[in-house]
């Protein structure tokens, strides 16, 4: 669990493992290759063919994520911790070209010839507040968010195996009372877009991106001195080798995941989304078991009763799920590293501790319209108001996380 925490940190991976990490993993490799052509295949009888390019897509997701490190939860912890802001400033990037690359396409969509396409949008309210918040809370218990429990789990990591579990039984649970929080007070969804246009759009989401990154360089500098070069750090070895093996700059992590996002809602017709499949597959093993899902008003919608109906390797998000699995899998082969997290023995304070960080992200991505991705990042690509608000949110109940992680002996 050490070796995957500092590799979060850093976004690279420790020196002393670097000649080691320089091994290809044959069998993993291999294997994640073999999963991937037979899934596509399966996809390409049972699906449209858009779902198998998304399905690559996802895999493109899955090896970004890995090679770069690009978790959120740490950058957010080190940010409160260790006042280094290298994490929280690639976040604010990623975030930033976004905005430049999602706001024209939504804005000039029908001029473009854009039909069918629409950016994340939700309502502002009760649910909202309380969902990212628990969202937040749980992602430094659970040691990691939506997208760093895949591309984790992809990886082999064991603990993040109990943590997606949990989740998924949260996002069932929270599947079920979504319908009452909902009926709690709150607006209909703010498209800043819709509301001022394309480009004071522009400037007031690149402004607010650009102040929350120079306020995070100085708390930084503040207590440091100086600001690590952490977005713009050189490759270890040869670029190309980089680009195989992993020790991705945060930079490269924030325009793959960006561009790939801006692929995805191209391609689907709506952006990047992880956690409504999480309810979809507990949902699905309900039903199997004999419980009539129709009992619960959430699957009764639209949307939800479709993909309940429909098999998984039809529904976008899922099949963007399974993808990411298995990009990270198949970079952690070819970093040579993959399971290596999971050499440890795990304490059942940990365990316990991702229990309870699974169950509290799946409750709150229902709650919160989403996670990190579908909420915060697609959110605010999309210039919605409820995007800003989740940060805002869940940041707030990952303070509260961050200070319970030492009583599960979770390291900071």
């Amino acid at each position: 669990m050490a070796t995957t925490q500092t590799t979060l940190n850093t976004g690279l991976p420790p020196q002393s493992e670097t000649d080691e990490a320089r091994r290809i993993d044959g069998f993993v490799v291999s294997t994640a290759l073999t999963s991937l052509a037979l899934l596509a295949g399966l996809i390409g009888l049972e699906a449209p063919i858009d779902r198998v390019w998304l399905l690559f897509v996802g895999v493109g997701l899955g090896i970004a994520l890995y090679h770069a490190a690009f978790g959120f939860t740490a950058g957010w912890r080190n940010l409160v911790l260790k006042r280094r802001s290298g994490g929280m400033r690639a976040q604010m990037l990623l975030l930033a070209i976004a905005t430049v690359l999602f706001v024209p396409v939504l804005g000039f969509a029908e001029t473009l010839g854009l039909t069918g396409i629409s950016g994340t949008l939700a309502p502002v309210g009760v649910s909202l507040l309380v969902g990212s918040s628990l969202f937040g809370f749980g992602m430094q218990l659970g040691g990691g968010c939506g997208s760093g429990t895949l591309f984790t789990v992809g990886a082999g990591n064991l603990r993040m195996m109990v943590t997606l579990t949990t989740f998924i039984i949260g996002s069932v649970i929270g599947t079920m009372h979504l319908p009452w929080w909902l009926a709690q007070p709150g607006i209909d969804p703010v498209d800043l877009i819709a509301g001022v246009g394309v480009m004071p759009t522009l400037v007031l989401q690149l402004g607010a991106l650009g102040l929350l990154a120079m306020w995070f360089a100085r708390i930084e500098r503040q207590h440091h001195g100086e600001v690590e070069r952490a977005i713009l750090q050189r490759p270890v070895g040869p670029w190309y080798t980089t680009l195989l093996k992993g020790g991705w700059p945060l930079l490269w992590g924030a325009i793959a995941l960006a561009l790939l996002n801006l692929a995805t809602l191209l391609i689907a017709g709506y952006p990047w989304g992880i956690t409504f499949a999480f309810g979809l597959w507990g949902a699905k093993v309900l039903q199997a078991l004999g419980v009539d899902m129709a009992q619960w008003a959430f699957w009764t919608w639209d949307y939800p009763a479709l993909a309940l109906a429909d098999s998984v390797l039809v529904n976008v998000v899922s099949v963007m799920d399974f993808g990411l699995l298995l990009g990270a899998m198949l970079a952690a082969g070819l970093a040579g590293r993959f399971n290596r997290a999971s050499r440890r023995p795990l304490p059942a304070r940990s365990i316990t501790a991702a229990v309870i960080g699974g169950l509290s992200m799946g409750y709150g991505a229902r709650l919160g319209f989403g996670c990190n991705i579908g909420a915060m990042f697609s959110g605010i690509a999309s210039a919605s108001l409820h995007g800003w608000i989740w940060f805002a949110c869940a940041f707030a109940g990952s303070l509260a996380g961050i200070r319970l992680r030492p009583w599960f002996g979770l390291d900071q």
